[in-house]
């Protein structure tokens, strides 16, 4: 009885209200530390110059990659521990968080073990590190050692937040966190232009960060308090899991680099620069699943434990809202990708990028939708079958690749880039029809709608001259608007849309009053 009260008093870890003001808590904690940097970066360069700030990048890139160290662990505890939320079972919570972080913190001992011991090497021979900074690059590439035992038990003090649905104090402290990674060595430069300050000043607000996460676990989950407990029978399933994650964690960033380096390897580092500049600039849409999916994860697994009917409707959802806010401003992209592009970097670039931002657009819409799928897969507790697909897809896109960067240069590389999510996508689509009621499965309308975009966006790469594309926007604009209305959103949907201009209506009218 007691049992089933828990997870009674768990069902609100799924509510739409809690789960929305989660995403734009997620949405915030990764835009504000992308403004500092702006900001920051200029100033940095100029600070330590150019060498000594190229290190500082890779202390950058070793932090925030320090958490692949855990092996997938951290995933695995939010899965785990969102599973047992579903479940009513929250007095196995604790137990399974202690064996987590100490697994953990093995892991972290073993990597700044690793990374300590191979400094000098990677300084003197590895990187072209100039011979009067190497002194000072080996100790700070060993002060970043002893950091990744505490990210990656921060990580996994993430993750149990991240389960609990706590995103508001994930991003309280995350926001925080990515500031001072970029205005932490502005800090400093007044000061001292070395680099071991500068990593130093890095390292002890890690520090600082892992312990504010232990602290919010601690009042989050009181019965952590208790005792830290090993159990090794929970080691078990967090490490199949985390095995599992850590090739789709190896691999997925494989597939979406090595196009650069085939591009620079058969026509020219030049055609990179046409190539990555559109990628690096549609890619940051990938903000908005990637914030969304970061609380669906959680809200999955908790679900899935107990009510398969309300994980459908989240699934829905999330695909639907995916699709209504990216598809406008993706159809933007490929109308004006040519103008844009023009007015932004030259009319050069504008003839040479302008095909592979238009396909990359659409392939970030498709692989944008597929997060969903991909996200529900792993919190139904199947990490396994997306990183079977991973390593199936990887020689194949490969050798495409190859064959259409030989024949068709960057616009080959971003077909073949664009073929393989759409690939990626239907069958992770069919993963998620798997795990769902057959009756709750993805609304045929909001099907219809997909092939109709994708419809949409091809008739929109033939569109001419400033006239003609205006006319074409205003058009599938208010196609879109009208379809969205009357076919996509339901009727509560709809009435939740009308309360909410209303009283900012009325708001605005009192105000002026």
């Amino acid at each position: 009885m007691a049992e089933n009260t828990t997870n009674s008093g768990n069902l609100h870890l799924t509510s739409g209200r809690l789960l929305a003001r989660n995403t734009v808590w997620n949405l915030i904690g990764s835009g504000a530390p992308l403004i500092v940097a702006v900001f920051s970066i200029p100033i940095l360069i100029h600070g330590l110059g150019k060498d000594r700030f190229g290190v500082l990048t890779l202390a950058w890139a070793l932090i925030g990659y320090a958490s692949l160290f855990d092996i997938g662990l951290g995933r695995a505890l939010t899965q785990l521990v969102a599973k047992k939320l579903g479940s009513g079972e929250n007095h196995e919570i604790p137990t399974l968080a202690w064996t987590s972080l100490l697994l953990m913190l093995g892991l972290g001992v073993a990597g700044a073990g690793v990374i300590i011991g191979i400094s000098p090497w990677l300084v003197h021979h590895a990187l072209k590190v100039p011979e009067a900074l190497q002194s000072e690059v080996v100790f700070a590439f060993r002060l970043l050692g002893l950091s990744v035992p505490v990210v990656i038990v921060t990580a996994g003090l993430r993750g149990l937040l991240e389960a609990h649905q706590r995103f508001k104090l994930v991003n309280a402290l995350r926001i925080p966190i990515g500031v001072f990674t970029f205005a932490g060595p502005l800090l400093v430069l007044p000061f001292s232009q070395s680099l071991v300050p500068v990593v130093g000043v890095l390292v002890a607000g890690r520090f600082v960060g892992c312990l504010a996460h232990l602290w919010l676990c601690l009042r989050v989950v009181p019965e952590l308090r208790r005792q830290i407990i090993w159990h090794g029978t929970s080691a078990g399933p967090l490490l199949r899991f985390g095995g599992w994650m850590t090739v789709s964690n190896i691999v997925g960033p494989l597939m979406v680099t090595l196009d650069r380096f085939l591009i620079a390897g058969l026509i020219s580092v030049t055609a990179v620069a046409y190539y990555a500049t559109p990628y690096e600039v549609v890619t940051k849409l990938w903000l908005v699943p990637g914030a969304m999916v970061g609380v669906m994860f959680p809200a999955f697994s908790t679900s899935f434990a107990h009510n398969r009917e309300r994980a459908a409707v989240l699934y829905d959802r999330s695909v639907k809202y995916i699709f209504l806010i990216l598809f406008p401003v993706v159809l933007l992209i490929v109308v004006l990708a040519q103008d844009g592009l023009r007015l932004w970097l030259g009319a050069e670039f504008a003839r040479n990028s302008a095909r592979v931002l238009q396909w990359l657009a659409v392939g970030v819409f498709i692989n944008s939708l597929a997060q969903v799928p991909f996200a529900l897969v792993q919190g139904a507790g199947r990490p396994d079958l997306t990183a079977r697909l991973h390593l199936v897809e990887l020689p194949c896109y490969l050798l495409a690749l190859w064959w259409m960067v030989s024949a068709f240069g960057i616009e080959g590389a971003a077909i073949v880039w664009t073929g393989r999510v759409a690939i990626d996508a239907f069958i992770l689509f069919g993963f998620g029809r798997r795990f769902l009621p057959i009756s709750a499965s993805l609304a045929p309308r909001t099907l219809s709608l997909l092939a109709f975009a994708l419809l949409t966006l091809a008739l929109a790469t033939l569109a001419q001259g400033l006239v003609l594309k205006g006319v074409f926007l205003s058009v599938t604009t208010l196609v879109f608007v009208l379809t969205t209305w009357f076919l996509i959103l339901t009727p509560e949907e709809r009435k939740l849309a009308q309360n909410h201009f209303r009283q900012n209506y009325g708001l605005r009218s009192s105000s002026v009053q």
